[in-house]
């Protein structure tokens, strides 16, 4: 019913992925797998949707709809088994800004905040920026995949520690967290005083044999101890109408945080936003389990790819997103050589491993939300230059 193969050009459309390469890259001959959105069509009922609302002529001051709410409220339930209501939900434009928003909200300058690295690096910059301090608590990477250390956690708590933010799925390394991980994470949470603020944009974007599970939904003591930032962005390929719900079960941390969104005059509904968010909540089910089924074959025709052909190279086999995280260690370089390397051998644009962290100095992160054949081109272009390096 939908052709994930179609390749659509997207240049000359104000792309950060193809049109901002000569700028971050110094280059532009290269094939963009770096940023975070997906070269897929949305979904026919949200183009649906926003072309009758372009031809209403006024694009003037909205507020929140009912049908907004409703929207989300029942996505939550059908797909996570969670079940929210409407004065718990807090708009604001992006994540990224929700995560800022809610440091100001928590925190005090001077305070620290917890990291779970390597991890997407908007964390620790939106933590110094506000002037706060970055306490890393490195994920524990064993036989290809990657675990809490939450010994390390709480050797590093101290009574400046106010803040923990998770990132669940977690980009880049494409963890779905259990439940029981969640739990041990949200006890020693509440035992020291740390509100989570739980990133779970990527929630929808989860592979056959794993189980997503909101962290304010482990129990009723969790719930109020966290901020659960989502958006239909990363599922429904969105992210340019800047729409996301933030779920706030407490009311004294949501009226901390409305107060803080207040301060610069946040939470106005974006009229192109809000009625791509009920299109894809209401009618677009079915094309993303289409899109799963397609990043499914995705993923498993990098993985084997990689096995059978570049051994030198090793895949974290993700259970959610549609980022893979790839061990270089195998080519011998340093950062900066991987780095070069992908960049003039392969003609790739990835994201430098280390980016994310220390810890992922000798990785690369690959988004394959793109038709297969541009990820086989991707491939065949790695192979080719490791062939030649050995």
């Amino acid at each position: 019913m939908y052709d994930f193969d179609k390749i659509i050009n997207r240049y000359g459309t104000n792309s950060m992925k193809w049109d901002g390469l000569k700028e971050t890259f110094e280059q532009d001959n290269l094939l963009p797998l770096w940023v975070a959105d997906m070269d897929f069509e949305v979904s026919p009922a949200i183009s649906k949707e926003l072309e009758k609302r372009v031809k209403h002529p006024i694009y003037g001051y909205m507020h929140w709809s009912d049908e907004y709410y409703k929207s989300v409220i029942r996505w939550m339930k059908r797909r996570h088994g969670w079940e929210i209501h409407k004065d718990w939900i807090v708009f604001t434009p992006g994540v990224v800004p929700a995560v800022s928003y809610a440091i100001k909200a928590l925190t005090d300058i001077g305070d620290s905040v917890i990291i779970q690295t390597p991890v997407y690096h908007p964390f620790k910059t939106t933590i110094e920026s506000n002037g706060r301090n970055v306490v890393t608590n490195p994920l524990i990477y064993k036989d290809g995949t990657y675990y809490m250390d939450l010994e390390d956690l709480e050797r590093k708590i101290d009574s400046k520690t106010k803040v923990l933010i998770l990132c669940s799925p977690h980009n880049p390394i494409g963890r779905v967290w259990t439940k029981k991980e969640l739990n041990e994470l949200g006890e020693i949470c509440l035992k020291n005083n740390i509100i989570i603020i739980s990133d779970e944009i990527h929630f929808d974007l989860i592979y056959k044999g794993n189980t997503h599970t909101v962290m304010a939904d482990i129990s009723p003591e969790i719930r109020d101890n966290c901020i659960v930032c989502t958006s239909p962005s990363k599922t429904f390929n969105i992210a340019g109408l800047q729409v996301s719900n933030i779920i706030i079960p407490n009311e004294k941390l949501r009226e901390k945080y409305s107060m803080e969104l207040e301060k610069d005059h946040i939470g106005r509904a974006n009229v192109f936003g809000q009625e791509a968010l009920i299109a894809a909540y209401n009618e677009s089910e079915d094309w993303l389990d289409s899109l799963m089924e397609y990043l499914e074959e995705n993923k498993n025709f990098f993985i084997d790819f990689i096995e059978t052909r570049i051994p030198q190279l090793k895949t974290i086999r993700p259970e959610g997103t549609y980022l893979l995280w790839i061990d270089c260690s195998g080519l011998n370089m340093s950062s900066d050589e991987l780095n070069e390397f992908f960049l003039n051998k392969c003609k790739l644009a990835l994201n430098s491993g280390e980016m994310f962290g220390e810890e992922g100095k000798l990785f690369q992160r690959i988004n394959i939300a793109c038709p297969r054949a541009v990820l086989q081109e991707a491939l065949i272009r790695i192979e080719k230059a490791v062939k030649e390096n050995i």
